[in-house]
């Protein structure tokens, strides 16, 4: 487990910790995971709150190099897509990442960091997974190619629900391939069953970034 630093334009840094695969693979994927409001600033170790940080700290091992940034404490995750992509694209090309295979995942914040990335990044993303996130339903055209899944407590009041359910019905109404999968009488603390009681972090390594030479296969949950 590697923890570092990137420095970006206008004297801007975000810390960041990595995993890498317990075997040596080949073009491994990649999993980029952003945290929610609570874990910004400068202490790498907030991080590790809660989910896919604090699994892999516990001893989960994931096939793929597994990015985990930390938004500064005066940003969000929307501020900063620009040198995030950087940020990614370094990581990839550092540790020959299969580029066909990087996806992104998050937890409030960072669900709507996630759904921000994929809309702004369409072409570069294999799939999205948000949890209890939202963004611009308006713009879910540029997601028709992307598979996304994303998940949302029923009873959620920081996030209300809609705000899932306005973005999958977008992508969909666009010819997408989106699913939104609701935990009922849950409120915003969502992640652990959306992690850990479905397959989705073996779902984002599944999936390959779209060609448009194929028309993808409607998503289906086993």
């Amino acid at each position: 487990m590697e923890k570092s630093k990137y420095s970006f334009e206008f004297k801007g840094e975000i810390n960041y910790f990595l995993s890498l695969p317990k075997e040596e693979i080949s073009n491994p994927p990649m999993i980029v995971f952003l945290h929610g409001a609570g874990e910004r600033g400068n202490d790498i170790e907030k991080v590790f709150t809660h989910a896919i940080p604090r699994y892999i700290k516990e001893g989960m091992e994931i096939p793929a190099v597994v990015l985990c940034p930390q938004c500064p404490s005066n940003m969000v995750w929307n501020n900063l897509v620009y040198p995030l992509k950087q940020l990614i694209d370094e990581i990839a090309e550092k540790y020959n990442v299969d580029k066909d295979r990087i996806s992104i995942t998050g937890i409030s914040m960072g669900g709507f960091g996630t759904w921000d990335m994929g809309l702004n990044f369409p072409e570069y993303f294999s799939a999205i997974a948000p949890v209890c996130g939202g963004g611009l339903s308006w713009r879910c055209e540029r997601l028709k190619n992307v598979p996304v899944w994303a998940f949302h407590g029923e009873a959620d009041p920081t996030v209300p629900l809609k705000n899932s359910v306005e973005m999958i019905d977008a992508v969909n109404k666009a010819g997408g391939n989106a699913k939104l999968t609701i935990f009922h009488n849950v409120d915003h603390f969502s992640w652990d069953m959306s992690y850990l009681d479905t397959r989705v972090i073996e779902w984002l390594l599944e999936q390959v970034r779209f060609d448009d030479s194929e028309v993808p296969e409607p998503f289906v949950e086993e």
